[in-house]
């Protein structure tokens, strides 16, 4: 009798803690890795796969999507978790707040997030957690609960909400944030989430390395201004004004405040999200020297990793911090290259067409902000990557092990004995068109429309139960709640 109950034979197994591909066999049982050796015996095994000599890369924990912003968060939890199964995701981590999208309501996180579990069970393909915006005075007092009562470690900061829309320039925000009466959504109060936040660390000193606060670091009196510059101007269109709007410079600021307020708070743990340009990175390097005790963590997205304003398929592409030119494109890839970036993800957020575009439907001022891609978030990584000279190793770091590890998935991130059986398996000579007809998001357009990608996943194994099959999502529901800190049960 065997004491595996799938093995995945024949690929080439990548970890964060080597460069290169090691041959060997996958085996598994009730939803785990047993072994990883060459030579696995398959008698008696249930159900035996064959890789093909493909790459197995750990699965994807995807640090950064926004089910239920734009459509109901039941349905979105099914058509975007079969997206993250097209891309190799298998932890989806997705932010969820009170105010307007979402569940367009205020009030208690003790009332409003029983209603995101239930509305998100049973109805996902991959394992999902969730990060969770503390948006009023209340929100701070209720962290510890929700760290024990939920299982939620994670905390995020919209840093221009407070005086700039998700859109544009907006001069009614306290109503689209629905925070009580008399209250501010200001740098007093991420001070205080931050506080919130390392009393919590303290309370828990089990947990403290896990408890984090991340921020969305762009300034809303700095694009305010430059709104009204490039509007006035009218020389800029599409992507290109959008960027020229939210310049750079925006996002260093910002970083640099975030900075200065974790230092003044004693909270070491703080993740710098979805940073889009080459003053964005360089503020976040130079915060980490002037504050070496904070344990600063660095995100980029793959979206703006792999387009620019210009190659990017019309205003689509419009997302908060922007598109930028080419030269922060690249910028960027050196920061990945030279490790001063900690993890990629996707940002997911589908925005559906008749949502997206206003009237007329380019302007980019009228348009939504964000747009989806996690079912391009492996192989791109891979594909660019490795044109680029990143090993297969960083990148199974940067896109499951080092998200994994700071957000309190331990028992996700590694092809490993006891580690859940997340595996993507990728062909890394594979050339396809990224077209959004093929995707099983509910999106109908893709700034990525056209782009030339050379890697493919075409299996996905979420705790041993195949949910994507020679690129095809198959299989149930079978996505679970991963109440932090996870390990598996």
């Amino acid at each position: 009798m065997s004491t595996h109950d799938l093995v995945i034979k024949n690929v080439r197994v990548v970890t964060h803690d080597a460069d290169d591909p090691a041959p060997a066999d996958i085996g598994i049982a009730a939803g785990r890795i047993v072994t990883v050796a060459p030579g696995i015996p398959v008698d008696g095994v249930p159900e035996v796969v064959d890789g093909k000599g493909r790459l197995a890369f750990p699965g994807v924990v995807d640090a950064h999507q926004h089910w239920g912003i734009y459509n109901p968060l039941a349905d979105d939890t099914v058509s975007e978790s079969r997206a993250c199964a097209q891309g190799g995701v298998t932890s989806a981590i997705t932010y969820m707040r009170t105010g307007q999208y979402y569940l367009n309501k205020g009030g208690d996180y003790a009332d409003f997030f029983p209603e995101v579990l239930e509305a998100a069970q049973g109805r996902a393909h991959v394992d999902y957690a969730f990060h969770l915006a503390p948006m009023s005075s209340r929100h701070i007092e209720e962290i510890p609960d929700l760290i024990e009562r939920h299982g939620v470690t994670s905390f995020k900061i919209f840093m221009f909400y407070g005086g700039h829309g998700l859109h544009g320039r907006s001069s009614d925000q306290s109503s689209f944030l629905m925070i009580p009466e008399g209250e501010r959504y200001d740098y007093a109060h991420f001070e205080f989430v931050m506080r919130g936040a390392q009393a919590a660390r303290e309370r828990f000193p089990e947990l403290a390395d896990e408890i984090s606060v991340s921020l969305h670091c762009e300034t809303a009196e700095i694009m305010t201004a430059y709104t009204r510059l490039v509007e006035e101007a009218g020389d800029l269109t599409g992507l290109a004004a959008y960027s020229a709007s939210r310049p750079p410079h925006s996002e260093g600021l910002a970083v640099s405040i975030a900075a200065y307020l974790a230092h003044e708070t004693g909270l070491p743990t703080i993740n710098l999200l979805h940073l889009s340009s080459r003053k964005a990175v360089d503020a976040a390097v130079r915060m980490s020297r002037a504050f070496p005790h904070i344990d600063f963590r660095r995100e980029v997205t793959v979206g703006h990793l792999l387009a620019d304003i210009d190659t990017a398929s019309g205003i689509g592409g419009k997302v908060n911090p922007p598109l930028r030119p080419r030269e922060d494109v690249e910028a960027l890839w050196e920061y990945v290259l030279d490790g001063t970036v900690d993890w990629v993800v996707s940002d997911h957020a589908c925005c559906r067409d008749e949502l997206k575009f206003g009237d007329p439907r380019d302007d980019v001022f009228l348009a939504k902000s964000g747009f989806g891609g996690a079912e391009y978030l492996l192989p791109g990584m891979v594909g660019e990557g490795r044109k680029r000279g990143l090993s297969y190793g960083r990148i199974a770091a940067l896109t499951s092990w080092n998200p994994a590890r700071r957000y309190g998935l331990r028992g996700k991130g590694a092809i490993a004995p006891g580690y859940d059986a997340d595996v993507a398996l990728v062909d890394a000579d594979h050339t396809w068109t990224v077209r959004a007809a093929d995707s099983e998001s509910t999106q109908e357009y893709t700034p990525f429309e056209g782009f030339e990608l050379t890697a493919r996943v075409t299996d996905t194994f979420v705790r041993g139960h195949r949910v994507l099959s020679d690129g095809k999502v198959t299989g149930s529901q079978i996505g679970r709640y991963l109440s932090r800190p996870y390990a598996h049960d």
